[in-house]
């Protein structure tokens, strides 16, 4: 049953994870007002949340349970999704630094740097990638 409670909060994390990206994508713009930087922010925390709550529970995945942690461990693939997913974690630090700093601003409307909005382009371009590698994993391509 541990497996399954896991499984659960693995896709979970991956749909909020994912939503939460399409929606700072979408609100994200050149000019934002005091509201939506607090929209923003509040969006950004659970995006963050879920990428703790998807690492945590595909960690478990692939040390404690399903499949024995060597099909994993021996994949090149598997190991380009992980590092993918910390370079998408790590370059989402940027945009959550810019909105943390400006979070108290009493700006009524605040210019975001077009390298911003790049970056969460570039984060949701890169999330595309992670199912289709997923795919590649259980199917055992890359599997010694």
């Amino acid at each position: 049953m541990n497996d399954t409670f896991i499984r659960y909060g693995h896709f979970l994390g991956i749909i909020l994870l994912a939503s939460m990206l399409i929606s700072e994508n979408i609100l994200f713009s050149k000019k934002l007002v005091i509201e939506m930087r607090k929209k923003l922010a509040f969006i950004d925390l659970v995006y963050g949340i879920s990428a703790v709550l998807t690492l945590t529970a595909g960690l478990f995945l692939w040390l404690y349970v399903g499949k024995p942690k060597e099909f994993y461990s021996d994949n090149p693939v598997f190991h380009a999704k992980l590092g993918l997913f910390l370079v998408i974690a790590l370059i989402s630090v940027i945009p959550t630094v810019f909105l943390l700093k400006n979070r108290k601003s009493a700006k009524p409307v605040l210019d975001v740097p077009a390298h911003i909005i790049a970056i969460k382009r570039l984060e949701l371009l890169l999330l595309l990638m992670l199912p289709y590698l997923g795919v590649l994993i259980s199917r055992g391509v890359g599997y010694l």
